[in-house]
């Protein structure tokens, strides 16, 4: 197999997303949320896969309404392949195909490293890292099984790529991991015409980073805050990140895998 040629096509084909499926985690809100909207826009129907049924539902009839685009949702846990891959499973059997997976789904807790429990560390592990693989590995299953490849995205962050305020050292590193995951899924899948990328937002102000910073002591919040000033101005908002997530899931990216795109406004320059 060869990736397609494109180059006939043009940009809005390359950017079109029509008769394609895409499945994305915890896009029920923030990032996740910005993400289900611009993939419905370019013409996906959409599956939300989200811890919260009731937030997903929700979601998924705001965007059906607005979009036109067909929207379900499914509660799942990230972190559990049985959980994961009956949701795979219903996506193909309720949408008809399996084309595009987008691994957004994390936790971003802050807590001190010395106060760091193992259950703590383990629970990001299984979120951030073990999720993002299972749901890779389920998409890249039902991909070679239609004999269609197609492209896997993950939001990383720029937390896959240094250090940042203390407390976050389980996130870093799970980012971290997840980073080198993309570069390694992206050898053993090309075969299969499937490309794996991924997308590092720096601090975004979704509802939930702003409630997580309003509860950080006042020393870290000044920390972090010092580090939002952008050379571009201002700070990022969910679509800034979800406009790269389409650009990634569609045509217009057709060759290229195995990168982390820097969506930072020159944070890690």
């Amino acid at each position: 197999m060869a990736i397609a040629d494109v180059s006939g096509k043009s940009i809005a084909e390359l950017i079109s997303l029509k008769g394609r499926v895409a499945v994305v985690t915890g896009g029920a809100s923030g990032l996740g949320s910005a993400v289900v909207n611009r993939l419905a826009e370019a013409g996906a129907s959409v599956m939300i896969l989200d811890m919260n049924a009731d937030q997903a539902e929700a979601a998924a009839r705001k965007v059906a309404a607005t979009t036109g685009s067909k929207i379900i949702a499914a509660a799942v846990d990230v972190s559990d392949e049985a959980s994961v891959s009956a949701a795979a499973d219903r996506a193909v059997s309720e949408l008809g195909r399996l084309d595009i997976w987008v691994n957004n789904a994390g936790l971003y807790p802050n807590v001190p490293i010395f106060d760091v429990t193992i259950e703590d560390w383990d629970q990001v592990m299984a979120v951030n890292l073990r999720g993002v693989f299972i749901g890779s590995r389920q998409a890249a299953k039902r991909m070679v099984e239609a004999n269609s490849g197609g492209p896997i995205t993950t939001v990383v962050s720029t937390a896959g790529f240094k250090g940042v305020a203390p407390g976050v050292t389980s996130y870093v590193a799970s980012k971290h991991g997840v980073r080198g995951m993309v570069k390694q899924m992206a050898l053993e899948l090309a075969p299969h015409d499937i490309r794996v990328l991924g997308v590092a937002p720096t601090f975004c102000t979704t509802e939930g980073n702003m409630a997580a910073l309003a509860k950080l002591p006042e020393r870290v919040r000044e920390e972090i805050s010092a580090t939002l000033s952008s050379l571009l101005g201002r700070v990022g908002v969910p679509d800034d990140i979800a406009r790269a997530v389409l650009f990634a899931a569609s045509d217009m990216a057709m060759f290229m895998t195995g990168s982390t795109l820097l969506i930072d406004a020159g944070e890690t320059i």
